[in-house]
């Protein structure tokens, strides 16, 4: 169990691609994106109310940007806490304590505001999730910098990812997934459609768990299952197997998925077929040209 002055924050960032979302809505009408946003408010108010160290916040990322939905800057509770026990927290009247209706009511209006101010431009899915991450590091770090003396916090991020991966976010992504190894945060991954290569090695290299879930009705029950105790108490549960890990890379001229390529010396980019001069930081390469055997020449007999 944490100590007193041990925090433990808890970052979901969330897929909320609408065109994903809309066409969902059709496949499959009895799972929206209330549904989805009903499930990852139980995890949020159980981490929260599990004990009085913990801290909870809500990214939505889309295709356009990346927004704080909880905690934003319309409520005034700021990190996410409360002073005092579970015991001592208002109570409401109606069977909900005051803070966790708060943070309801704040991540509902914020996921309004979201989505009503996105522009719809053609039907791509491509969501910007290495972008999401990288603000979830900053608001990390930020909150690490303010912890009082002798304390210290324990963080993990866990994405809800639904659209497939983009490839161009490669090497963003890997930096993101490396700043978080260097600072000993975990990233889990839960996956409601297809796989995603990159949150697969996003979960092996920071030691998190990545879980794509059989039937998303039931998304509530994985998230309390899997995804709600931290590090220290996961050995105690059985848990899903391990998957493989898809470690391909993604070229840089092509940003297609290749297991052999091209890497540059200088900056190690990708590239699925050679070229002379990297396109990234146009480093030109020497080619040592095959040597060209010299024909001997005939020695012509003098006639005597």
């Amino acid at each position: 169990m944490a100590s007193e002055d041990e925090l433990n924050l808890l970052v979901i960032v969330m897929d909320v691609n609408p065109i994903w979302w809309g066409q969902q809505a059709q496949r499959e009408p009895e799972f929206t994106l209330s549904k989805c946003l009903d499930a990852v408010m139980v995890m949020g108010n159980s981490h929260m109310a599990m004990t009085t160290t913990n801290r909870l916040a809500v990214i939505s990322s889309h295709f356009q940007d990346s927004h704080f939905l909880y905690p934003c800057k319309n409520w005034t509770g700021g990190d996410g806490a409360w002073d005092g026990t579970m015991d001592e927290a208002p109570y409401c009247g109606d069977g909900k304590y005051e803070l966790l209706s708060v943070a309801n009511n704040v991540v509902a209006e914020e996921m309004k505001r979201v989505m009503s101010t996105t522009e719809m431009k053609g039907n791509s899915t491509d969501t910007l999730l290495a972008g999401s991450l990288a603000k979830a590091l900053c608001y990390i770090h930020r909150m690490t910098k303010e912890l009082e003396a002798g304390q210290e916090m324990k963080s993990r991020i866990l994405v809800i990812k639904t659209a497939e991966d983009c490839a161009r976010q490669y090497m963003n992504f890997m930096n993101v997934i490396f700043a978080a190894q260097k600072q000993n945060i975990l990233i889990d991954a839960c996956v409601l459609d297809s796989d995603s290569g990159l949150l697969q090695q996003a979960c092996d290299i920071t030691g998190g768990l990545y879980l794509k879930i059989p039937q998303k009705i039931a998304l509530a029950q994985y998230l309390l299952w899997v995804f709600l105790p931290d590090l220290e108490q996961r050995p105690q549960l059985v848990l899903p197997p391990p998957v493989h890990v898809d470690y391909r890379a993604a070229c840089f001229c092509h940003r297609n998925l290749i297991e052999i390529g091209y890497v540059c010396s200088v900056c190690l980019s990708i590239f699925c077929n050679f070229s002379p001069i990297c396109t990234t930081c146009e480093t030109a390469f020497k080619i040592q040209l095959p040597q060209m055997m010299k024909s001997k020449k005939k020695k012509l007999k003098q006639s005597i």
